[in-house]
């Protein structure tokens, strides 16, 4: 397969998903451009949390709308599920932020462990893929296992979705309380949950909010969706990256964690200013949209994207509760 061939811009999408998988990482592609590839048995350094993640995320031009080991964050993976402040544990990477000491490295990067494969395939234009994982302590202990799946599902507009979804259970056999540097006492850096790191040319892009709201301060407000648009090296083209919250969702809307310098980032954070409890024996469910467009966009645009999101999330989960 041809991974570099892609529709021209006088072709209409045609949404043919094939994809393939070396049992480390499977790799999606749409009208035979792979668009997505996720890396299931990572295979990073301790101290950067070892953990799944998307990377390279491609439009359906082409055009690289994601970042995997920046230099100035090197646990920052693409689109990656990552929890700075897991109790005392760190499943983000990186140093740890605690109360009056700011940032430490500490022995308590743990990893997420893919442990078992329970689905990958294509139906109707749509991939599909589900496993099942550990989360283990730098010390070896399993604190978490998790059920995990997502899926492509091609869209108009030069976009596609991505549907992530987790359903985490606390097995530590006590309760944790999970946090971000925020609920440990530093303003404004609630970061935690699905979280997307874009390309190093993103700097200085355009966070885009409901209602046109835009920039930085949009950090920390509640929100349906945020997203993003930014300009590629060498080609000068545009791209937009949507994430959207499950409208179904039993959690409260997510405050949202953005930056557009010195880095282009953005993700929902479930635990940006307020710890949850996670009880022992207990289930946490997180659902979430991200849309990948070609192009630029306006607020009006971003909406659409985001409704498209929407529409999607409610689609697929109507044709799960059918089954």
């Amino acid at each position: 397969m041809n991974a570099s061939a892609g529709t021209t811009a006088a072709e209409a999408p045609k949404n043919q998903v094939t994809w393939t998988d070396d049992g480390t990482a499977v790799v999606i592609f749409l009208d035979g451009m792979d668009v997505l590839t996720y890396t299931y048995t990572a295979d990073d350094p301790q101290e950067e949390s070892p953990r799944p993640y998307f990377h390279p995320v491609r439009t359906r031009s082409g055009d690289l709308v994601s970042a995997y080991r920046p230099h100035d964050h090197v646990w920052h993976k693409g689109i990656a599920w990552s929890l700075p402040h897991l109790g005392a544990d760190n499943f983000w990477g990186g140093p740890s932020y605690r109360r009056g000491q700011d940032y430490q490295w500490l022995p308590n990067n743990g990893a997420m462990r893919h442990r078992e494969l329970v689905k990958a395939t294509d139906d109707g234009g749509t991939f599909a893929f589900a496993h099942t994982l550990q989360w283990v302590t730098q010390q070896g202990s399993l604190v978490v296992e998790e059920e995990r799946s997502f899926q492509v599902v091609p869209g108009t507009d030069g976009s596609y979705t991505l549907i992530f979804e987790t359903a985490m259970t606390n097995v530590s056999g006590e309760e944790i309380h999970i946090g971000s540097p925020t609920t440990e006492g530093r303003d404004n850096a609630g970061y935690g949950g699905l979280f997307w790191r874009g390309p190093r040319s993103f700097a200085g892009g355009t966070i885009i909010g409901p209602g046109g709201a835009t920039g930085e301060e949009l950090r920390g407000q509640r929100a349906p969706w945020l997203s993003f648009v930014g300009q590629h090296d060498e080609t000068c083209r545009f791209s937009t990256v949507v994430m959207v919250d499950d409208p179904g969702s039993a959690h409260p809307e997510p405050e949202w964690f953005a930056r557009s310098e010195p880095f282009a980032c953005m993700g929902p954070a479930p635990f940006f200013s307020k710890e949850v409890l996670f009880p022992a024996d207990s289930t946490l469910r997180f659902r979430h949209a991200v849309v990948i467009a070609d192009g630029q966009s306006d607020a009006a645009r971003a909406e659409s994207l985001a409704t498209a999101a929407r529409e999607v999330l409610a689609g697929t989960s109507r044709a799960r509760a059918d089954k």
